[in-house]
């Protein structure tokens, strides 16, 4: 989607970006408060540490589509695709190829102002906890810190997954959700695919979030990279 409005600057931890889901929060402008990271194609760029890097905000964040309200109707996923699961909040995440291991999720929602809410832990990924949970039917959202002002975060090497890596999702009811990545895509925050990335889905699919690009010291990063994946 089209990136939403930057808070703040870029300190220990950059804005999120966060999805805002079209099932739920049809019609409304949703804007993160900008996850920092390092350009996804380059994981071993150097961390920048001003204090205005927290400002930036993911293209992500724009205004999801309207919705006319067939999306609730959609109750099952197409025949073939694979199952969904009951919700379920998320409570670890497991990336492999990239090493991610996060033993804990963090809910994020709606600040006053109506951005997202980003997590206080550069280490953390967070949860759009108002979307689906992870494995239910509909694009669940997975937003992490690419740096801090120490280093690297949980999302700095997101750019590096390809198709077919998996992500473990581990669930509060016990049960965990896999999913296998289709694509790893980076887009300018002025041409983010908003509904490509928040917009109702028949199955169930997860996003992971980060900013990427240039650092604008300014504006903070000028590009956000997004991992599509399905529940297998």
């Amino acid at each position: 989607m089209e990136s939403p409005r930057k808070q703040g600057g870029r300190r220990g931890a950059t804005s999120v970006a966060a999805a805002a889901v079209l099932l739920l929060l049809a019609g409304l402008v949703v804007t993160f408060s900008g996850l920092r990271g390092p350009e996804a194609s380059t994981p071993d760029a150097p961390s920048h540490t001003s204090a205005s890097s927290l400002a930036t905000e993911p293209s992500t964040t724009t205004a999801p589509p309207q919705s006319d309200g067939s999306d609730k109707a959609e109750k099952t996923p197409d025949p073939g695709f694979g199952p969904s699961m009951p919700g379920s909040a998320p409570v670890g995440l497991t990336i492999p190829r990239i090493g991610v291991r996060a033993e804990n999720i963090v809910d994020l929602g709606l600040a006053d102002d109506g951005t997202i809410e980003v997590p206080q832990d550069a280490s953390q990924p967070g949860w759009f906890s108002p979307g689906p949970s992870p494995g239910q039917l509909g694009p669940a959202v997975i937003a992490g810190h690419v740096d801090s002002t120490t280093g690297p975060a949980v999302f700095y090497r997101l750019g590096e997954l390809r198709p077919g890596d998996r992500v473990q999702v581990a669930r509060a009811d016990g049960s965990t959700a896999v999913f296998k990545v289709d694509k790893v895509e980076t887009y300018e925050k002025k041409a983010f695919p908003t509904r490509a990335v928040y917009g109702t889905t028949r199955h169930a699919e997860l996003r992971l979030i980060t900013c990427s690009g240039e650092y604008d010291t300014q504006t903070g990063y000028l590009s956000n990279t997004v991992a599509f994946a399905h529940l297998v």
